[in-house]
């Protein structure tokens, strides 16, 4: 496994986009060129390759527009590997993810040829593009507060990575600002030889702690020719602090008898071994009751920070909150309706719930006469927004209705205008946070957590489920259909 290339581009807002930051690994080249024989492209250089990139993610000024091959429905992307269309071929797989105005970019050697296309699962270099990716982005957004911190850890990152993944080839270590310390560490009498991403030792009394936290999205429409979507993505964290050079950590993910099987698990490099079953459940797959449904199971030699452990999706049954929004013009007004109705299933206990119902491309909010059954309404004219706060618990019946009628100023030049929501075409987003509680059934507990080491640690765990872009459209107008793979 190894990297062909890594760079980091630098894209605001409103920027057209520069490289900040660019490593090419030619042996590794070499041996691309030798593997993917007639279906190899070389790497452009950086000019070239920043221009098809940021074509490729849309984020070109002049790329806007509807373009058949790249936002086309046969080009829909469920992943955030991309191909680039560069002189010499198709540059194919790119990992590429954007985050606080920076865009962190590998390529990944793949040890077969491109022609056909192998699946992304066969491809085991991906799985290690990502790793360094994100352990990129955690080292750039440690303590990083100004342009000239920025512009010093990236005067870092050729070090770094001549450490980490020396010749392309990454160590799998944990990228933070101590592995560049240059501290004498006097030679160990221990035989044992710590692995690469553990940079330090812990002396202390024993501890774990595990989060789990799941985020829903929905996209929900209250049309019967129109499908609503959902989906849950979940991401374990965990910090293990074990005396010792290299300890051994098994910790177990469960799920109850009617919990949603887990999917697309990507695990973090640390984790030593994992069951076929675990690697191979995919949401590509039509699900059956065949599904592996755990316990998912993850040795492995923790590094001494906090690590993401692994990260998965999955299909769950029903949304947490299904609801319909119905917004239309009557005599100079506009009358809304929203209903809401928390699932059975769900815990009822918010840390927070609110719904924010946008009125864009509209003036200030002039008139406005509502009848909320549960909760309060909190109003933002000049923003022209309603802020329904449900509050901590939905009633006993677990439905919810807001209606009413508004009317609305001229538009002035501070209001934003929003090229989806024209005419009747607006939506609902709900905000919310379920402690001790994720949509899948996932847990861990202390029973679940075994330590290899002296002394009895102290577990401590934790799940929550978060909304993330969770929408409702108005049903009474034209809204913008999302397939289910584009929710990834």
């Amino acid at each position: 496994m190894a990297l062909r290339g890594l760079w980091l581009v630098g894209h605001e807002q409103g920027s057209c986009g520069t490289v900040l930051f660019s490593r090419r690994y030619p042996t590794v080249e070499k041996r691309a060129k030798c593997l993917n024989g007639a279906s190899y492209v070389a790497v452009p250089e950086d000019g070239p390759f920043l221009k098809a990139l940021l074509f490729e993610l849309r984020l070109a000024d002049e790329d806007q527009s509807f373009i058949e091959r790249r936002d086309g429905c046969s080009r829909i992307n469920k992943t955030s590997v991309y191909a680039l269309q560069t002189e010499s071929g198709e540059l194919w797989p790119v990992v590429a993810f954007q985050k606080s105005g920076l865009v962190y970019v590998g390529l990944p050697l793949v040890e077969q040829p491109l022609a056909p296309r192998p699946p992304l699962i066969s491809i085991s270099g991906v799985s290690q593009a990502f790793a360094v990716l994100s352990g990129l982005l955690a080292f750039m957004n440690s303590s990083q507060k100004s342009k000239a911190e920025r512009t010093s850890k990236i005067g870092q990152l050729p070090g770094l990575l001549m450490q980490s993944c020396p010749l392309g080839t990454p160590l799998d270590m944990n990228l933070n600002g101590s592995s560049l310390e240059s501290n004498h560490i006097a030679p160990s009498s221990h035989p044992q030889k710590p692995p690469a991403w553990r940079t330090s030792t812990y002396k202390g009394k024993p501890q774990v702690n595990v989060c789990i936290t799941e985020k829903v999205k929905s996209v929900q429409y209250d049309k019967r020719d129109v499908s609503d979507m959902w989906q849950v993505y979940g991401t374990v964290t965990c910090k293990c602090d074990i005396e010792g050079t290299a300890p051994n950590v098994t910790i177990s993910l469960n799920l109850p008898a009617n919990g949603s099987p887990l999917q697309d698990i990507l695990a973090h490099p640390c984790v030593t071994s994992l069951d076929s079953a675990v690697l191979t459940s995919s949401s590509v797959d039509v699900m059956d009751d065949s599904a592996f449904s755990g316990p998912y199971k993850f040795p492995l030699i923790p590094p001494a920070d906090p690590f993401d452990l692994c990260f998965y999706t999955s299909q769950v049954p029903v949304p947490p909150i299904l609801g319909f929004y119905q917004l239309k013009e009557e005599e100079s007004q506009w009358k809304f309706t929203v209903h809401l109705k928390l699932h059975e299933s769900v815990k009822n206990t918010f840390e927070y719930c609110e719904a924010r119902i946008p009125f864009l491309n509209r003036g200030p909010i002039t008139h406005l006469e509502y009848k909320v059954s549960y909760g309060q309404l909190e109003v933002a004219k000049e923003k022209s927004l309603l802020v329904w706060v449900i509050g901590q618990k939905f009633p006993k019946s677990l439905e919810i209705s807001l209606s009413g009628t508004v009317a609305f100023g001229a538009l002035n030049q501070e209001q934003q205008i929003d090229p989806v929501c024209t005419g009747n075409t607006t939506y609902i987003k709900l905000y919310f946070r379920i402690l001790d509680f994720t949509l899948t059934g996932c847990y861990t507990d202390q029973h679940s957590i075994q330590v290899f080491s002296s002394g009895k640690p102290k577990i401590s765990t934790a799940r929550e489920l978060l909304s993330s872009d969770y929408y409702i459209w108005n049903s009474k107008a034209p809204a913008p259909v999302v397939y289910r793979t584009l929710l990834f």
